[in-house]
């Protein structure tokens, strides 16, 4: 996601081999074979670990599967990662991309082998946050500048002598290290692990009246229930986050749009149709999100009842299927 996480090899190899799990290695032979003969045939759909991602996700698949008879394959695979499949047939889609410069050049630009289908309509926005009991108490703590002030309180047993700023997960679009290297801020990112696990934190921070300093992003459905608050970074200015190592900006916003591979593309697939002609908003978003997060729905359960809700806005996406 969530500027731009620098993989070295080694790194990446463990990656790739991580997203085994999911059932899917890229570079696993057997490509797509969407839109062979007219038919839609098999849609590959990289999951990123997040849940407005999962959202998109579920309720394109949804779509494709019961309205175009396309079979479609969901595979669990990290961000940067999922890139690499577009050129060997693994991947076909990503259905939420958050920025990325560095991939687009790679991918869409030098080796041609992928294309932007266009905005999901929903603006992304990464930040810096704390609960709003703190933002209430301590007001100067949302101005980066003051945070040093405060180290102390955000200290954990995991951050040493430093204040932490807690992190989500490692694949994760990220400048953190560097603007707290470049702003000279006494803190330590530390990583929790996921999603979740960030919510988690913030949720407790805010019923316990605990320090926390956090990575998060909207569209959230978890800011409908803790309004945490956005901490003021140096203004970004475009340009400013070209080297990853120099950043001392703001993130930008993001206007989260949809990369496929342009094999698939070019296949005629109804289903290319479908993801370039997909766009909602935030609150649909986080309706399913919630729904899958919160209420525990299975995600096809959580896209069939939004889907049923919405049909006029899904006839809009199949329109030249």
């Amino acid at each position: 996601m969530f500027s731009k996480l620098r993989l070295t090899a080694a790194v990446a190899a463990l990656l790739l081999a991580a997203t085994a799990c999911g059932g899917a290695k890229v570079g696993d032979s057997g490509g797509s074979d969407a839109g062979s003969k007219g038919k839609c045939g098999t849609v590959n759909l990289a999951i990123n670990p997040w849940v407005g991602y999962e959202s998109n996700a579920a309720v394109v698949a949804y779509v494709a599967e019961k309205q175009l008879g396309c079979k479609v394959v969901k595979k669990n695979i990290l961000e940067q990662v999922a890139w690499q499949g577009f050129s060997t047939g693994v991947v076909d889609v990503v259905i939420e991309n958050w920025g990325h410069d560095d991939l687009v050049k790679k991918y869409i630009t030098d080796d041609k082998v992928a294309v932007d289908a266009g905005s999901t309509g929903v603006p992304g926005k990464i930040g810096w946050f704390v609960p709003p009991w703190l933002a209430k108490e301590h007001p100067d703590v949302l101005d980066w500048k003051n945070l040093n002030k405060y180290a102390a309180q955000f200290k954990t047993s995991e951050s040493g002598d430093k204040g932490q700023f807690l992190a989500g997960d490692p694949s994760y679009v990220t400048n953190d290290a560097a603007l707290v290297q470049n702003l000279k801020l006494n803190f330590k990112v530390v990583y929790s692990g996921s999603e979740t696990a960030l919510i988690t934190a913030m949720r407790q921070a805010e019923q316990q009246k605990k320090w926390l300093l956090m990575y998060f992003y909207t569209p959230q459905w978890f800011l409908n229930e803790v309004p945490a608050v956005n901490v003021k970074l140096p203004e970004y200015k475009p340009g400013c986050d070209a080297d990853a190592k120099k950043v001392a900006c703001d993130y930008p916003e993001y206007d989260l749009n949809k990369i496929v591979s342009k094999k698939f593309a070019d296949s005629g697939s109804p289903a290319y149709t479908l993801v370039k002609n997909f766009t909602w908003s935030a609150e649909d978003q986080n309706e399913v999100a919630k729904a899958i997060a919160v209420d525990k729905v299975p995600a096809d359960e959580a896209a069939k009842k939004w889907v049923e809700a919405n049909q006029d806005k899904v006839d809009a996406w199949l329109q030249g299927t």
